[in-house]
């Protein structure tokens, strides 16, 4: 079984081996385990105190399963490893904009039209998988905007990171801030988990990234039982008085739980009245927003891993399929729009290169099913799994050093890119921002032989994306 393992996923090929795929993948579950409880909070409306009529164990089990099956997909079939599971961005749209649009034309049963939409939006993304056109659009982005891609993505994950943690915060005078509090459990616990995790990975101790997050996870259970235990005197203090915010992390009181039922949400969308005139415009955003978000993270984890072949990623379109499989069996199951995680990019740093990872966080996913309170434990908790995002965005920034900076025609939208997604927090609005600008600055200064009609046409199409359709609806 071992050889078959190792002829299948092509291990030796690739240098590697079943050990380390298997730490790979078991690192890339745990820095994206979060969506198995962001995803049911944000779809059943409970993030933000409301209820959009979703039921949240069954969005759970959904979400779970539509992930197990989409990463299985690429596994399998591209043989990349590459995680796939409901994105985040998606999941704020189909609850802000899509419902309030549905119930906006008439329709009570909102919920299930929205889930109708993302299922007609997968259909159309099978359609532009069946013409090649995803492959096109691929193909067709230079080396330096390639590598701009993956410079951003990298700073984006260690931007979310840095947020997650509690470090950066939210400010209405500079748009963000960094947070005094050091002393604060949440940033203790950030910060043993950053420097124990580098001096792992600087060490090129295996699985450094891995460990890091179990050695954080038990600092942080460490912390949680010996805080209550300090003496009253100090506990009055400004530094035990931030300790307060650790209530944040539970310590798991079991392993092992029954997993949610999927009925409430299985089969339940509605695609004759997703199909109506004033649900279109949602349709098309949904589309954009999920081809250009598969598009940069298989460019970021493909340069990253050492992927590409010639500015080409082999076996493009295997890997798109995921995606879309993932997108129409989440729709139907009850989850939203799914998605390559740019997370997977955490694997990869700890020697993740074949589908085997992509198997064992498919085989995780399912796990979780039944083990959710540890999984909650770790991945509900982000100063845990921060420190991990953190050092894989600065691994990402390697790329900066192959964009062409010597070609201004080049780097500039490759910059534009690079500084546009972590900015605009979207790896789709930060794509478009490059490819609208990169046949701009070729066409007017005098390297026209560079671009080919792909280039107009996607500058064109987000064009009038952008000022006929998210502007409207923003």
């Amino acid at each position: 079984m071992r050889k078959g393992i190792e002829h299948f996923f092509k291990l030796k090929e690739l240098n590697t081996n079943i050990r380390t795929e298997v730490i790979a993948g078991l690192t890339t579950f745990l820095t994206m385990a979060y969506i198995i409880f962001v995803q049911p909070a944000v779809m059943s409306g409970s993030m933000f105190g409301m209820n959009t009529g979703m039921d949240f164990r069954a969005v759970t089990a959904a979400t779970c399963i539509a992930a197990a099956i989409a990463t299985a997909v690429m596994a399998l079939y591209a043989n990349y490893p590459i995680a796939v599971a409901p994105g985040m961005g998606e999941n704020f749209f189909f609850v802000f904009s899509i419902i309030p649009a549905a119930l906006a034309a008439g329709f009570s049963n909102a919920w299930q039209v929205a889930l109708g939409v993302v299922f007609v939006a997968g259909v159309l993304f099978y359609v532009l998988y069946l013409f090649g056109i995803r492959e096109m659009i691929f193909d067709a982005i230079s080396p330096s905007m390639k590598n701009g891609i993956a410079a951003g993505i990298g700073l984006f994950i260690a931007f979310i990171g840095l947020q997650n943690a509690g470090l950066i915060l939210k400010s209405p005078d500079t748009a963000v801030k960094m947070n005094p509090h050091f002393a604060s459990p949440d940033l203790i616990v950030f910060f043993f988990g950053i420097l124990f995790t580098a001096i792992l990975h600087i060490r090129k101790v295996r699985g450094s990234i891995l460990w890091g997050i179990l050695g954080t996870a038990a600092f942080a259970c460490l912390l949680r039982i010996l805080l209550p235990l300090l003496p009253a005197a100090i506990s009055g203090s400004r530094v035990v008085s931030e300790s307060m915010l650790l209530t944040r992390f539970a310590i798991a009181r079991k392993i092992i739980s029954a997993p949610p039922s999927l009925a409430p949400t299985f089969f339940k969308m509605d695609i004759v009245h997703a199909l109506s005139f004033a649900m279109w415009p949602f349709i098309i955003m949904h589309l954009f927003m999920d081809v250009f978000d598969t598009i940069g993270t298989l460019i970021g984890v493909g340069e990253q891993a050492g992927l590409m072949k010639g500015n080409k990623l082999p076996r493009a379109r295997q890997a798109m399929f995921s995606d879309q499989t993932g997108t129409l069996v989440g729709a139907m199951l009850g989850t939203g729009t799914v998605t390559s995680y740019i997370e997977s990019a955490a694997g990869v740093e700890e020697g993740g290169r074949t589908g085997l990872t992509s198997l064992t966080v498919a085989l995780l996913f399912l796990l979780a099913l039944f083990f959710s309170p540890l999984i909650a434990m770790v991945g509900s908790y982000a100063p845990i799994t921060a420190p991990a995002l953190i050092l894989v965005g600065a691994m990402m920034m390697r790329n900066v050093s192959k964009i062409a900076w010597n070609d201004y025609s080049e780097a500039i939208p490759a910059f534009l890119t690079l500084i546009g997604i972590p900015l605009s927090y979207s790896i789709a609005d930060g794509l478009a921002l490059g490819f609208i600008s990169y046949p701009v600055v070729k066409l007017f200064s005098g390297r026209r032989k560079d671009l080919t009609w792909l280039s107009y046409v996607l500058a064109a199409a987000l064009i009038f994306y952008f000022v006929f359709l998210k502007s409207r609806l923003s």
